[in-house]
């Protein structure tokens, strides 16, 4: 393999190549936020009912959506990638890594830790999950995945106010910060391919 040195011009060139092809690659699967911004909104829908209901020994049962929509993830992008023999990029490594390791938390702090933080676990969430969707709009300069995620920051922050009959509603209504990225960029992708 062959060392060269790149010009300031060429890798400021290369940069935006690799910021464009990630922006096209998350246009390509906006239905991903969607799909996530959904299960989200049906699992805390769900845990909001059955709280109220007062099945407050079953009210969790519908977090186990979650590493189901994790394997139906992990199969759908390997397939994915090996049918369109997709090259992997540093941004997308680093994105998908991060949200791996996100939605692995996720899981471990709601089934292991949830009684330990207590009220504050609905805001904790949040502030992950604005985290990476902040990360990923800056990753990819895309403005309505950087104002989702200061906006759910924000919400999160406000969420500590919350009285705990309700935390699971503010979940449900903070899964809107995936949802409507993932349709603008769906609708981002289908103009270009009018």
């Amino acid at each position: 393999m062959k060392n060269s040195t790149l010009t300031p011009e060429e890798s400021l060139l290369l940069i935006t190549k690799t910021i464009e092809e990630m922006k096209q690659r998350f246009k390509n699967n906006g239905h991903i936020l969607i799909f996530w911004g959904l299960l989200t909104f049906v699992v805390a829908m769900s845990q909001f009912t059955l709280y109220n209901f007062e099945y407050y020994k079953i009210h969790w049962y519908p977090s186990f959506l979650y590493p189901l929509g994790a394997i139906y993830m992990t199969v759908y992008i390997w397939k994915e990638y090996k049918k369109k023999k997709l090259p992997k990029t540093l941004i997308g490594n680093i994105l998908g890594k991060m949200g791996w390791l996100i939605g692995l938390n996720f899981m471990i702090l709601g089934f292991f830790f949830s009684q330990k933080i207590g009220d504050a676990t609905a805001p904790v969430f949040l502030i992950f999950l604005a985290f990476f969707i902040f990360l990923a709009g800056i990753s990819i300069k895309f403005k309505p995945l950087i104002i989702s995620g200061v906006m759910l920051n924000l919400f999160a922050f406000a969420t500590f106010y919350v009285h705990d009959h309700y935390l699971y509603l503010v979940m449900a209504i903070g899964s809107f910060a995936l949802t409507i990225p993932g349709i603008l960029l769906n609708n981002a992708r289908r103009k270009e391919n009018v």
